[in-house]
């Protein structure tokens, strides 16, 4: 019998993988999920420093589910989304397909990559004074206007509050789209499946998903209507919807 489908979730930064618990607990339990603590979140934390890096932070994933059979598929949100595009680029016969939520190919000169590593240290320094008054700077963005409003987020507020600050920092300053790797060069050599998920009301990331799109033969671009950058806490029905259509097609399930 072949092995059930697994779907390994990367959470964004500041989260866990509780985020993901409302989605998962509504999958069809002939799919296999598997949700990580990325460095520096949840209880992936007091690692030696090397681990938070990009790289890996990758290589950890690929601990984590070498004994899974495949298909193993990944899905990703913002930071997590990041990562899962960098492990679908250089390691393509390890997974089936990647569904990417809200997610860039990160930063294209090096003048943008040094300006966003200077702001992300400004970040990880409030980070690590005053975190409850970061958290609130961080929720005032206009990236999640729509997500402040939903009926979720004071739960999803009060788990960012048992973060550890520090170990968040080490994640900015070792994990943040400053210090990533520009992945839009291989986005036209792609072989792999890869699902952009963005939501209507997020124009920002509609526009970077769009220009992957045209660039990557293997992309498709999904538009989630009445939503923002967090999807999947703003809109899970569409999320399960999407996840079970899509996988529904590669393997032939119910």
């Amino acid at each position: 019998m072949p092995a059930r489908p697994t779907i390994v979730f990367l959470h964004g930064f500041l989260g866990s993988h509780h985020d993901f618990d409302a989605l998962i607990s509504n999958l069809p339990n002939h799919y296999n999920p598997l949700a990580l603590d990325l460095p520096g979140h949840g209880q992936n934390i007091n690692r030696p420093i090397d681990h938070y890096t990009f790289h890996n932070a990758a290589e950890l994933v690929l601990t984590a589910i070498q004994s899974i059979p495949a298909p193993i598929h990944l899905y990703g949100y913002s930071m997590g989304g990041r990562l899962a595009l960098y492990l679908a680029l250089r390691w393509p016969d390890r997974f089936t397909s990647a569904f990417l939520e809200s997610t860039s190919p990160g930063l294209e000169t090096p003048t943008d990559q040094l300006a966003r590593r200077q702001q992300d240290e400004t970040l990880a320094q409030q980070l690590e004074t005053d975190f409850p008054a970061f958290l609130d700077r961080w929720y005032r963005a206009e990236l999640f206007r729509s997500l402040k409003t939903h009926p979720s987020f004071p739960d999803l507020l009060q788990r960012r509050h048992q973060n550890n600050p520090a170990e968040l920092a080490r994640s900015l300053r070792h994990m943040g789209t400053g210090v990533q790797p520009s992945l839009w060069p291989e986005l036209p050599h792609t072989k792999l499946p890869l699902h952009l998920i963005v939501g209507t009301q997020d124009p920002k990331f509609c526009a970077i998903n769009q220009k992957i799109r045209s660039l990557c033969p293997t992309a498709q671009l999904h538009l989630i209507p009445n939503a923002g950058h967090n999807i999947h806490i703003e809109a899970p029905n569409s999320i399960l919807q999407l996840l079970q259509t899509n996988l529904r097609n590669n393997h032939s399930l119910p």
